[in-house]
């Protein structure tokens, strides 16, 4: 018979062993569902239909960790974001937390009548947002349903500053016009600028295709969340086959734009 000679420090090391491996499926875990965190800065043309919310339920539903805030004020541009002016909590939330993305979106009509101030203050946030080891992102809006012509600008202003700046700008604003160029039948507006839900559904949609590279056809036409209470709270219905016309048209989009074409 072999007998095995066992001392301390071999029960010290078993034990060691048998901690890590306990303790190991924990950190695993632990590190599987950590979220990747997105802070969106703007006003309503973010906010409206609770688009923030509605890409991290679209996160939810598809089993992908991500968790979104706001800092949103209606009516808002970044130079206001940046003085701390309309009682923006911006600068506060990029000091006291820690993001992956902040999505920075100025007001709809900056690029037309204060390129200048859009220009400075847009690379201020983003020199902030770097020094916290943030990626800043450049969300570009739409053009106004009475004069798609703005859109020429908007999108020139954005992509410029972005090649500038070595951001990347998301294209909202020409997915946005080409849906209501393709389907002008759908109600894209809610008024003459902001979206309707059913483009603030098209807005989450880029989103989150932008932040995980994933396909959006699976995605449902309603989106809920839970309230403070725990309670189902539904954040959004589209009809079945606009949801089906949006969904396209963000899985068919030139994804070289986009992160996704990155992972």
């Amino acid at each position: 018979m072999i007998k095995l000679k066992i001392n301390n420090a071999m029960v010290i090391r078993l034990r060691s062993l048998s901690l890590i491996l306990f303790l190991l499926p924990v950190f695993l875990f632990a590190q599987a569902e950590e979220k990747e965190k997105v802070l969106f800065v703007g006003n309503s043309f973010t906010y409206f239909w609770n688009m923030p919310q509605m890409v991290e339920a679209i996160a939810k539903d598809q089993g992908v960790p991500l968790e979104t805030a706001q800092s949103t004020v209606g009516g808002s541009n970044l130079e206001q974001h940046w003085k701390e002016e309309k009682d923006t909590k911006t600068r506060q939330l990029l000091e006291g937390k820690t993001w992956d993305y902040v999505v920075l979106q100025d007001h709809s009509m900056s690029t037309i009548d204060h390129p200048e101030r859009f220009k400075t203050n847009a690379t201020k946030l983003i020199d902030l947002v770097k020094e916290k080891n943030a990626q800043p992102l450049l969300s570009m809006t739409w053009a106004y349903d009475s004069n798609p012509l703005m859109q020429e600008t908007i999108d020139s202003s954005y992509q410029s500053l972005g090649k500038e700046t070595g951001v990347r700008v998301v294209p909202v604003g020409s997915i946005f016009m080409k849906a209501q160029k393709a389907r002008p039948d759908l109600k894209m507006y809610f008024d003459d600028k902001h979206p309707s839900s059913d483009g603030s559904y098209l807005i989450a949609l880029i989103y989150y295709k932008y932040f995980t590279g994933r396909p959006v056809m699976d995605i449902p036409n309603r989106l809920i969340t839970t309230d403070a209470d725990g309670d189902q709270l539904y954040l959004i219905f589209v009809l079945p086959e606009t949801g089906n016309f949006l969904r396209q048209l963000v899985e068919d989009y030139d994804m070289d734009t986009l992160k996704g074409a990155d992972k």
